[in-house]
């Protein structure tokens, strides 16, 4: 079980709620690296010194501080900070609720699994846990945790109260000028196969099949290194030129065909995928060679449907050339 983070209570309205947080993530970074001399591999260390008294000096004597506009210096301690006068130091309390689509996920921030305190009822709990549940609204919160007040939401994982911190929305930059400013139309069949592509990668998808090959690459290295063999290494690409202009259907159709090749589809699929491929291409063809050729093709197809028609009326059925061989016998007799 990890450590708790964090003891308080969450409010709603007059109902309180006795918890204590667990962080919900933790981050691989993979084998650990240190910072070393080049030359002879000896290990850098960094020392906390001091300036006046040109020595080092423990962490325990460390504090914070602060330089005024004018020069002036002020010391903040632990104490200090730990007196902050802050309505949230201890209580998460619930502002508002609201749909979860209205928060961009690009505000959020470290999620941290809501646990029942010691000997605290369980009813408050769950009944909050259900009321979000039932209604598919996240409460929007603000908790001080350490020295920092962080805007945060109150959400269900399963059958767990969630509690993820996020950004204040001064603090997410504006994306303005960041899309591509000139004009671009796309037409209907790129679209078409482009979503073509998306279903494709994203049968049998498993997202938690998916690791970090970084750490793999990084420990077969140092494998490598201690070994005294040669690292391995990727090979070398193509250094890029100038932008080419590519045919963003033959690139789309190629990508497709990759796509099942790797994802192994039945031959169900493919021919279902192959017919909506073949759609898209012939849609392609129309739009690159004009409704002139269009108009010819389309003749010259009711040509050969009506050419088929005559054919199959002149031809009798054996039925009705027996009949009139007996008619005949008939009136000779």
């Amino acid at each position: 079980m990890p450590q708790v983070t964090w003891k308080g209570v969450i409010t709603f309205g007059l109902v309180s709620v006795p918890v204590q947080l667990y962080a919900a993530t933790e981050e691989h970074s993979g084998p650990a690296l240190h910072q070393v001399h080049a030359k002879d591999g000896s290990r850098i260390r960094l020392k906390r010194f001091c300036e006046a008294e040109e020595k080092e000096v423990p962490y325990s004597e460390i504090a914070k501080g602060y330089e005024s506009p004018d020069g002036r210096q002020v010391v903040l301690d632990d104490e200090d900070l730990a007196e902050l006068p802050l309505p949230s130091k201890k209580v998460v309390d619930v502002l508002a609720f609201v749909p979860a689509e209205s928060i961009d996920p690009l505000m959020f921030s470290k999620a941290y699994y809501v646990a029942t305190a010691d000997k605290a009822p369980a009813k408050p709990y769950v009944l909050l846990r259900d009321a979000l549940r039932e209604s598919g609204q996240i409460a929007v919160t603000k908790v001080t945790m350490r020295t920092r007040e962080s805007l945060a939401v109150l959400r269900v994982h399963e059958d767990t109260l969630v509690l993820q911190t996020c950004l204040w929305p001064d603090e997410v930059r504006s994306a303005q000028g960041m899309a591509p400013d000139e004009k671009v139309t796309v037409r209907p069949q790129e679209l078409k196969m482009a979503r073509s592509l998306m279903d494709t990668l994203s049968e049998d998808f498993d997202l938690s099949a998916l690791h970090d090959e970084y750490q793999l690459a990084l420990q077969e290295v140092i494998d490598a290194k201690l070994a005294g063999v040669e690292a391995p290494h990727l090979e070398e690409q193509a250094a890029g030129g100038e932008a080419e202009v590519i045919d963003l259907m033959a690139v789309l159709r190629s990508s497709v065909k990759a796509a099942k090749g790797e994802h192994g589809r039945g031959a169900k699929g493919g021919r279902a995928a192959a017919g909506s491929e073949a759609d898209a291409e012939a849609t392609d063809a129309g739009a690159s060679t004009g409704d002139g050729a269009a108009k010819r093709t389309g003749k010259a197809a009711a040509g050969r449907s009506g050419a088929a028609t005559k054919k199959t009326a002149k031809a009798p059925t054996p039925t009705k050339k027996s009949a009139a061989k007996k008619s005949a016998a008939r009136k000779a007799s």
